[in-house]
């Protein structure tokens, strides 16, 4: 069996609207004891992440305590919107999961989002068969996988985890082959 623990990234900071480089706020670093405490006892063997700060910052500490380097996945990365910040993210949202093949012209659709996290999903499996590995990562990429395996998840969904951060999801795999999956609120978590 494989325990695969997705986190969705802290509260970052939104007055930084550089993709790559927006840390998380103040608040973001704080929750980050919540992540550590979450994943404490997963018996984690490695830490993979988003090369987006946000993601990488929210499962440092965790990886840190334990002695793991985290490794940088580029596909785990969070969808392009565009070249420039979106002012109405909410009706491009809606309008994304309503047709994953809609993207803006400097953009990813959903359908490309997916496929590529599902791809270095795929490939952190055989890599760490048997094992339990952690996954910086973000709101709608990881929207988008647990959609891949749970196609009833939808906008709806995504709107309910939306204002979760950080967040966590664990998907459990046997022999390579998806089992469920179980969503975690670290908030609330005892």
């Amino acid at each position: 069996m494989t325990s695969v623990y997705f986190v969705r990234h802290a509260q970052p900071n939104i007055n930084n609207h550089n993709n790559l480089t927006r840390e998380l706020s103040e608040k973001g670093l704080a929750d980050t004891a919540l992540v550590t405490r979450f994943l404490s006892d997963k018996n984690i063997s490695a830490v993979l992440s988003s090369p987006y700060k946000r993601a990488v910052d929210t499962v440092k500490g965790f990886a840190d305590g334990a002695g793991l380097e985290v490794e940088i996945i580029p596909d785990f990365r969070e969808r392009s919107i565009d070249n420039v910040w979106l002012e109405d993210y909410n009706s491009f949202a809606r309008r994304q999961w309503s047709d994953f093949d809609y993207k803006l012209c400097g953009g990813e659709s959903l359908c490309e989002v997916q496929r590529r996290n599902i791809s270095a999903l795929e490939a952190a499996l055989e890599r760490f068969e048997n094992r339990n590995f952690a996954v910086g990562s973000h709101g709608t990429a990881l929207s988008t996988i647990i959609n891949y395996y749970d196609p009833k998840f939808g906008y709806a969904d995504f709107e309910e985890i939306k204002p979760l951060m950080p967040f966590a999801v664990c998907f459990e795999f046997e022999g390579g082959e998806f089992v469920t999956y179980t969503k975690h609120d670290l908030f609330h978590e005892v």
